[in-house]
Parts: structure tokens; sequence; C-alpha cells
């Protein structure tokens, strides 16, 4: 089943349950993804990848996070509240992210593998790990693990 599928199937089962607290998040979810479409219209394949939904997933986790920031330096409880279970939502239905040791593990193996040496090796470790485990990986954390490994 496609990832948009499951998305509105739980989005009518939340609105069966009047779920308060899960439907409004997917109905944002639903809408930015026929909001992608409606974009891709012009292009050749029209329709959403699974990938193309993972990377608009990513994007709105991340706004989330970035007004959670701004929410708690402001004291604004409620609405640091609201965002953060915005994310967990958000998030349940992207693919489990690996942890802070693997990362560093799949970092240095990639590195060794490569044969990288210097900080200028970056952007080629950068992009081998892109395409091999781009989905798993928050990329924030990676740069800082191959900058210290990289020195």
């Amino acid at each position: 089943m496609s990832l948009k599928k499951k998305i509105e199937e739980k989005l009518n089962q939340s609105l069966k349950n009047k779920d308060k607290s899960l439907y409004p998040t997917l109905r944002l979810i639903v809408s930015g993804i026929k909001d992608a479409l409606i974009a891709n219209r012009d292009k050749e394949n029209k329709e959403l990848t699974d990938q193309d939904i993972i990377t608009l997933l990513k994007k709105m986790v991340k706004q989330r996070n970035e007004s959670s920031e701004v929410y708690k330096k402001a004291g604004r409880i409620e609405l640091l509240e609201t965002e953060t279970k915005e994310m967990e939502i958000i998030s349940s239905f992207l693919p489990k992210q690996l942890g802070d040791e693997d990362t560093k593990k799949l970092c240095e193996e990639v590195i060794k593998n490569l044969g990288a040496s210097s900080i200028k090796d970056m952007g080629k470790v950068m992009s081998e790990i892109k395409k091999t485990h781009g989905d798993v990986l928050d990329f924030s954390k990676v740069g800082s693990i191959i900058k210290t490994v990289l020195k």
C-alpha cells in the first residue's frame, strides 16, 4: 500500500473516531500532498512517489521543529505542545531513523571506503551517504559527524 493511501486511510479512520488530536494534522498532510500534486501538473510524471511524500513529510517536520524553537524561546508552552504533537504524528509516517551510534558507524564506514582524508572530501561522502541511506538519516547530524571525523 502506498504511503499516500496509508495517510488517507488513517485520516478517514480518525474522522470516524472523531479523534480531534489526530485528524487536523492528517488533513494538513493530505493538503500538502495535494499541493505537491498540483505543482507536479506540468511534469511528465504527475503522480507522487512514496519518496516524494517522505521528502514532503521531512520538510513539514523541519518546519515544526523551527516553530517549536521559536515558541520555546517566547515561552508559548501551549503552542509548543501543539507543534510537538504534530511532529510526532507526521514522523510516524517516516521511515525509522538510525540512532546516533549507527549514524556515526555508517559515516566512518563510508569515509573509509571512499578513502576520504580531508574536509574537502565532505561533498563526496555526503553524496554517497545520501544515495544509500538518504531516507533513514538526519543529515544535520551526518554533517557534524563527518566534520569531526575528517578534521
